[in-house]
């Protein structure tokens, strides 16, 4: 263990001199609250050390030990339903030991020491394990299954291994490898987070994660293991769009990181996720939620820590088989702590004074993101899914962290005040958001949907942009200036902004829509748009056919139940056919 005295203390970064001995992202004890730290930079003996609390108090001559381990997480039972701080310490336990007001230096485990859980095995003595075979599960909530997994550089044969109720620092089983050795297994392991937890390979993603959000699913796919910013302003919709898709994405288990954001926001997250209720089990939504907890008073050097404290838990339950989404908001906060702990170091600046590295750690942190073959003989696979909130001030996506966050994931929601402003949720901007992985889903699409839902998806695109253009020269000459197919267009457009694009978050059955609804009511507005432009050809007047009573009944089927769509679907495609036919019969007659 190295000891050293503080030379320098700057705000949560404290200089100490003697610690030869210590190593990078080694874990240190701050003066005589035992504060915690992490060493983030040596030089002669001299380690700079971030520390995770508030540093009021310290002075030169304090001493410092280093605990010789980097920054871990305790992976194991107990990880679900708990609400934790950047650094994992669960926040109730810390509340029950210094009251409402935390205190500086509270040593406190991640996981319950005391709580038994029923172990049940699934190995038996004898076998031939490695790294990352499933030996038992634990049944942690009633929706989530916690698979027990050979931790990482063991493999062997089983010697002992027996169910029943354990805590989490008991053996429960024991390997012993080629060379004698008995390794003693607990229903526990620890990782640093700092390194990505390993697997046998990377997976292309091709299956869509499914949200149940029409712009989302629809427009601007993400794919299960793929990576997503949603960057927007103040007052744009961020946390709803988060909380939707935490709420509804097809994914078995939620880790949502508050970084830096507002108390009262954080608060809000911390009493509504327990009384959501999870759509697909009917049980809370916390059932099957991680939260990390790090609001924008706490020491900004815990913001740091919070992203991969909260990435390597969801890498934990990857590595089980399951598809993980991870909810960051917001890693504008995180690199303002970068920037801060740069500044403090005397670094030199880059862009906006953010750190030089500040790309290259935004990318370490998404690239940890994504669809694998987990380690073990199984060959499980199992998809990490990362989505993370920017704030740019004044919602100026040019800033560094916005142009660095674009050139590393694959899909992009630009959320725009303007739509936020005329009450148009999500207020996903359709003509600057785009998803790279959309090609690589349309064969997913196409096979599980309908064949022509790709085709759909294009000449819903295309109309918005042409209508873009079309909104320019109606400002130039009207819009009785157009020609009557492009008004048609124009009235097209209208329905798929405000009927389909358009969805609230707070009403019962229109919260979530299904792939085969989304299908048809998209199918409903072009097809809409396809008769109009043929029965215009044949002498059809605008005026009737943009007043056709059925374009009312297009826009109520966001409000249909799931079970009657594809009957509502049938009545409401004859409907629209018959009158548009009704329309040419009468212009036939006239003539």
């Amino acid at each position: 263990m190295s000891q050293g005295k503080i030379v320098k203390v700057s705000g949560p970064l404290v200089v100490a001199e003697g610690m030869q001995d210590a190593d990078m992202f080694d874990v240190v004890r701050v003066g005589e609250q035992h504060l915690i730290g992490e060493i983030i930079e040596m030089r002669d003996g001299m380690a700079s050390i971030q520390v995770y609390e508030e540093t009021a108090g310290l002075k030169p001559g304090s001493e410092v030990y280093s605990t010789g381990a980097p920054l871990s997480v305790e992976l194991g039972p107990g990880l679900i339903e708990t609400m934790y701080d950047g650094i994992q310490r669960p926040l109730e336990g810390m509340v029950k030991m210094s009251g409402p007001n935390i205190s500086r230096g509270i040593t406190i485990p991640a996981l319950d020491r005391e709580k038994k859980w029923e172990f049940v095995p699934t190995a038996k003595v004898g076998d031939k394990v490695v790294a990352g075979d499933i030996i038992g599960t634990v049944q942690e909530t009633s929706v989530v299954q916690q698979k027990i997994m050979v931790p990482h550089r063991i493999q062997g044969t089983i010697k002992s291994i027996q169910g029943g109720s354990y805590t989490v620092e008991e053996t429960v089983c024991v390997i012993v490898d080629d060379n004698g050795t008995e390794h003693p297994l607990t229903l526990m392991q620890k990782w640093p987070v700092r390194v990505g937890r390993p697997y046998k390979e990377k997976l292309v993603p091709d299956t869509p994660l499914i949200t149940g959000q029409r712009v989302i699913d629809t427009m601007f796919p993400i794919a299960k293991g793929g990576v997503a910013a949603v960057p927007g302003p103040f007052g744009s919709g961020k946390t709803v769009v988060q909380h939707q898709l935490a709420k509804w994405a097809d994914a078995d288990i939620v880790v949502y990181i508050g970084c830096g954001e507002r108390g009262n926001e954080m608060t809000d997250v911390l009493m509504e996720f327990p009384e959501l209720v999870d759509p697909k089990t009917g049980e809370s939504l916390m059932k099957r939620t991680v939260l990390i907890a790090n609001t924008s008073d706490m020491p900004v050097a815990a913001r740091e820590a919070s992203i991969y404290t909260g990435i390597t838990i969801a890498e934990y339950f990857r590595d089980m088989g399951y598809s993980v989404a991870l909810m960051a908001d917001s890693t504008s906060r995180w690199a303002e702590a970068l920037r801060e702990m740069s500044g403090r170091l005397e670094e030199m600046p880059g862009e906006e004074g953010y750190p030089a590295y500040l790309g290259s750690r935004l990318a370490q942190f998404y690239e940890r993101a994504g669809k694998v073959i987990s380690l073990g003989s199984e060959g499980r696979e199992g998809a990490l899914s990362a989505i993370g909130a920017v704030s740019p001030p004044g919602g100026d996506t040019s800033e560094p962290v916005s142009q660095a966050t674009l050139r590393i994931v694959k899909v992009f929601w630009c959320l725009d005040s303007s739509l936020a402003y005329k009450r148009h949720f999500p207020a996903i901007n359709w003509l600057n958001s785009y998803s790279l992985y959309s090609a690589r889903l349309d064969k997913w699409f196409a096979e599980h949907v309908n064949s022509e839902f790709p085709t759909l998806r294009a000449d819903a695109l295309r109309l918005l942009q042409e209508e873009a253009e079309l909104n320019e020269i109606v400002q130039l000459v009207g819009v009785d200036g157009l020609s009557t197919t492009d008004r048609l267009k124009l009235e097209a457009c209208k329905m798929i902004r405000e009927d389909y694009l358009h969805q609230n978050a707070f009403h019962e059955i229109d919260t979530y829509a299904s792939m085969n609804k989304q299908y048809r009511m998209l199918k409903l507005i072009l097809s809409y748009y396809k008769e109009g432009l043929a029965a215009l050809e044949k002498g059809a007047e605008f005026g009737p056919l943009a007043a056709l009573p059925v374009r009312e009944e297009i826009g109520r089927f966001k409000y249909v139940e799931e079970a009657n769509v594809d009957t509502e679907y049938a009545r409401v495609l004859n409907e629209l056919q018959t009158s548009a036919q009704e329309l040419i019969s009468k212009e036939v007659d006239a003539e």
